[in-house]
């Protein structure tokens, strides 16, 4: 099958017995069916271009059960992440992020020095270094090694591991259990979905706040960002959903923030479940029930919505190939802007490569001078982009659009334009 320009080869066909992570129903219920793709981090090196690449089956599941959706389990967390592309802070806007919550989480939960924070998939320490300028101690659990080393030269202590029920079970023997306890962009990424959140209940504090962000299936569906569906993000989470499974594992979601992020997220926060509603130290917050009625009105509770959504992902597919098929006719030039895992996706479901854009570029140098998988896109420094002057940008990492078209306002001064391609390819001056 050849996708973009790369010919892509070694496709694993999935088994027909699926089951779902959590409940462990079976998996019948198609939600959107993406293709054969690459591990969407799996960057390439020059070398490798002339190789095989290993894809594989994206086809995301729904289970008619609990309603989780999520991708079979086709590749192991250790292929995965222990050697990871991505870096945290590239993006100046996530670090504000982070920057700002932690001074929200300091004050609401009253963090000090006799306190530990802990995060899970703590990446290069760009959340916990606020804590560390407060003076609080800090633990990062980060399974990627080459991330990993980054925080621990800032000074950040990190333990290179997975986490799950055994890494947990080891730290409260050591002592540490997390006053606060943080997961940023973590939990769909976990195959083992009931260890891990089984762990979190373990390793905080009985009197400790959990505190987990990820993006929220509702945005996913109603603003048609079937992109940020690829093989490392094995779960895709309502807050209905959620909500049920770490109430299984004995830990009550109190309150629930919807924040911008990644296109649109949940900021849940959880405590261990108290013997008796009078026992707990925090009361259900109001935004509970308000998103649950939301997701009940649109309907997430019924198979309806998750059966509709494919079509979504195909009409988008048409619409944006056809776009960049009629620039390239016309004698226009597009390039991309960013390298993110979504936009692999993106690319390779469409059948976009070099015959229709150009190059990309990336702030992260990790990235730089290396290849996008499947697509065979060249990841080149910004700088590019006044060297050839394209006509046209694509942002591939749309949900950081305004914060990447500041930072590339220059393209205007020779009628550049820029393309948003979610939820519909659109051009905007």
């Amino acid at each position: 099958m050849a996708i973009g320009s790369g010919a892509l080869e070694g496709v694993v066909i999935m088994t027909s017995s699926l089951t779902c992570r959590f409940c462990h129903a079976p998996l019948n219920e198609v939600f959107v069916d993406l293709g054969t793709t690459p591990l969407a981090n799996t960057y390439l090196t020059a070398a490798q271009l002339q190789q095989p690449e290993l894809v594989l089956p994206l086809c995301c599941y729904v289970c008619s059960a609990c309603l989780l959706v999520q991708l079979p389990s086709l590749e192991t967390p250790e292929h995965i992440f222990s050697d990871y592309a991505y870096f945290s802070s590239y993006s100046d806007s996530w670090l504000e992020h982070a920057r700002l919550f932690c001074q929200t989480a300091i004050e609401r939960f009253r963090i000090d020095s006799s306190h530990l924070v802990m995060e899970i998939a703590s990446n290069d320490g760009y959340l916990l270094r606020n804590f560390v300028a407060a003076g609080v101690p800090v633990l990062g659990i980060e399974p990627a090694a080459n991330v990993a080393v980054v925080a621990q030269q800032q000074g950040i202590p990190t333990l290179v591991r997975f986490f799950g029920r055994q890494l947990a079970q080891e730290l409260v023997q050591q002592g540490q259990q997390a006053d606060l306890l943080i997961g940023n962009n973590v939990l769909a990424h976990v195959p083992d979905l009931n260890d891990f959140v089984a762990g979190l209940r373990l390793v905080l504090k009985p009197t400790g706040v959990l505190v987990m962000e990820f993006p929220h299936l509702l945005q996913l569906m109603q603003h048609n960002q079937f992109d940020t569906i690829y093989h490392e993000h094995f779960s895709y989470f309502s807050f209905t959903t959620v909500r049920q499974i770490f109430a299984h594992h004995g830990l009550t979601l109190f309150d629930v923030e919807q924040v911008a992020t990644h296109g649109g997220s949940l900021r849940i926060y959880a405590c261990v479940t108290p013997q008796s509603e009078s026992a707990s130290a925090h009361a259900i917050n109001a935004r509970v029930e308000l998103l649950l009625q939301q997701e009940r009105d649109a309907a997430l509770h019924t198979l309806t919505p998750y059966q509709q959504f494919g079509q979504r992902a195909v009409q988008c597919r048409q619409q944006l190939r056809q776009m960049l098929t009629d620039l390239k006719s016309t004698g226009h030039r597009t390039v991309g802007y960013g390298a993110p895992a979504k936009g692999n996706t993106l690319l390779n479901y469409c059948g976009i490569g070099s015959d229709l854009i150009d190059y990309t570029v990336d702030r992260s140098p990790h990235k730089q001078g290396l290849f996008l998988p499947g697509s065979h896109l060249a990841i080149l420094a910004p700088e590019q982009i006044s060297v050839t002057k394209p006509d046209f940008v694509i942002i591939l990492p749309w949900n950081l659009q305004q914060e990447i078209m500041t930072q590339l306002a220059f393209i205007r001064q020779w009628g550049g334009q820029f393309i948003i391609p979610i939820p519909t390819a659109t051009v905007l001056p």
